[in-house]
């Protein structure tokens, strides 16, 4: 008998690669702790129905008490296959599959509580200068279903316009302060202290797969523009980070 494999559901593009951060972060784990899975692709408006057929949990409810589900859901069945872990949220996937499954850990011990706010940082501060960027960029790469299922939204949820001129610049400024002050921090890792690269100081862990995934995110819907920029910027120490995370990027 075949073993039962993990399911991570992702979301269709028309780029031949995937480019959601959020669930690169699951994939990055899967693939460092070498457990078995397959990737389900569907389409945004395929989200909520698949995971309520699903009965995964929603990922967080509506001012008027309404469900909201979004991606990434993974569907465990190694434990039992007619009881399988259904999970949504990236960080209790991660959770989740560090417990489940402790061999290779991505939070080595003493580490999580700083991960977690390396994470919380990266989520929340680090990434939003980029959102007016590479949002519209993003949506371009949807199909037409998914971008018009963003149309059809009460009230509906137009595709933000690109920024250009000065606007564009400023965004950009913007996006480089926060490469320069985490390029600072991760600094303190030099020496005695780690490589200068990771955030743990030596090994990759859920923190770097989380940076990681940001910059596959400008490398899959601005190649030649965002990519190209910062791959240069603070002594090429992203590109450094990218070579650390790679072996871990193949998609199943």
């Amino acid at each position: 008998m075949s073993q039962p494999l993990i399911t991570l559901y992702d979301v269709r593009s028309t780029m031949p690669q995937p480019w959601a951060p959020s669930i690169w972060r699951i994939r990055f784990i899967l693939n460092y702790k070498r457990l078995h899975y397959r990737t389900t692709w569907i389409d945004f408006s395929e989200v909520e129905p698949t995971l309520r057929s699903l009965n995964a949990p929603p990922t967080s409810y509506r001012s008027n008490g309404n469900p909201v589900y979004t991606l990434p859901v993974i569907v465990d069945p190694t434990r039992s296959m007619t009881a399988p872990v259904v999970l949504c949220n990236v960080n209790i996937i991660a959770e989740y599959l560090e417990s489940t499954y402790p061999a290779r850990p991505v939070f080595p011990e003493g580490t999580r509580a700083l991960q977690s706010l390396f994470v919380h940082y990266i989520q929340e501060v680090f990434v939003k200068p980029l959102l007016p960027i590479l949002v519209p960029l993003t949506h371009q790469s949807l199909p037409e279903r998914s971008q018009a299922h963003f149309r059809g939204l009460v009230p509906p949820r137009p595709p933000s316009a690109q920024l250009a001129g000065s606007q564009r610049d400023q965004a950009w400024r913007a996006v480089k302060d926060q490469f320069d002050f985490l390029a600072g921090i991760l600094d303190k890792n030099s020496g005695a202290d780690g490589n200068g690269v990771v955030a743990m100081g030596h090994d990759v862990s859920y923190a770097d797969f989380a940076l990681c995934s940001v910059l596959i995110w400008i490398e899959r819907v601005s190649p030649h523009d965002g990519w190209a920029r910062i791959r240069q910027w603070n002594g090429e120490r992203w590109v450094r980070l990218w070579d650390k995370c790679k072996e871990y990027m193949d998609v199943f």
